[in-house]
């Protein structure tokens, strides 16, 4: 018997995945979390039957949610991600030999648990040393921290349940608190496809909330709603792309997607957005 998995994004559209076996099943104190086998894409996290990333295109989403904001703010010594229990985004954030420090709060311990033992490629990065890894809702450990942290990297679920937090102008002007003054916030910002309404509101709150420049970049991502996503970066002064190289040459022949001319066409954006966003 064929077994197949269905996400919905619409009432009318969704993905579908064959599915090879159930690896992991539980109910934590947050959320529903499962793994699954896929034929197509590999080991799958599913939140509350949504898809958090699969082995197979989980390289484009945290490459560009990571590799834009640092290559904006090369500089930077330390990061604080917000969500991304799965490691992703610190395994991409390590990469910068200038950062002295990451810390990575997760509101739900088991979601760490459950990456550390299905997918030790993404979760590799969270015993490095320079991290630590913080059980704490993400919208309270911005509370006290005023011009400290060089780059915020707010890698959410939805803007449903807990995540909603994250997605409101109080939120936003914590970050903006929190930052220094040529510090960067960059977030996943929803489908371009589906949520134009919620990245409109990301944009009138980011604005409320302090920051000066606020810019929209994409890229694709096969098993996400519309297979085409956005993030968003926003600074206290002008966004300036820097023709500086702050990796080593070696990262970037190793990464899946992200490269310096993808830096610069990803914030090309297509006119349906562009019309969305004004």
């Amino acid at each position: 018997m064929e077994l197949w998995f269905t996400e919905k994004h619409t009432p009318n559209a969704g993905l579908t995945l064959k599915i090879k076996r159930t690896l992991y099943s539980n109910r934590s104190e947050y959320q529903q979390i499962d793994v699954l086998e896929t034929e197509e894409f590999g080991r799958l996290l599913l939140l509350d039957g949504l898809v958090m990333t699969t082995e197979r295109d989980e390289a484009i989403y945290h490459e560009m949610l990571v590799h834009p904001p640092l290559h904006i703010h090369p500089g930077s010594e330390n990061v604080l991600i917000i969500g991304g229990g799965d490691g992703g985004a610190v395994r991409e954030a390590l990469k910068y030999p200038g950062l002295r420090g990451v810390t990575l709060c997760e509101i739900d311990r088991e979601v760490v648990e459950v990456a550390r033992r299905f997918f030790p490629r993404l979760s590799k990065g969270l015993d490095d040393p320079r991290v630590e890894v913080v059980f704490e809702d993400g919208s309270k450990i911005l509370q006290g921290l005023d011009n400290q942290l060089d780059v915020i990297l707010v890698d959410s679920t939805d803007p449903i349940g807990a995540a909603k937090a994250l997605f409101t102008k109080k939120f936003y002007s914590s970050c903006h608190k929190a930052l220094k003054e040529g510090g960067i916030l960059c977030a996943q910002s929803e489908s371009p496809i589906y949520h134009t309404d919620i990245i409109r509101s990301i944009k009138a709150d980011l604005l409320e909330a302090g920051f000066q420049d606020v810019r929209f970049y994409t890229a694709p991502v096969p098993t996400y709603p519309g297979g085409f996503w956005s993030w968003v970066i926003a600074s206290k002064k002008e966004i300036k792309i820097s023709d500086q190289a702050p990796l080593p040459r070696e990262h970037y022949e190793a990464m899946y997607y992200f490269n310096r001319e993808i830096l610069k066409a990803a914030f090309c954006l297509p006119n349906f957005f562009k019309k969305a966003l004004e």
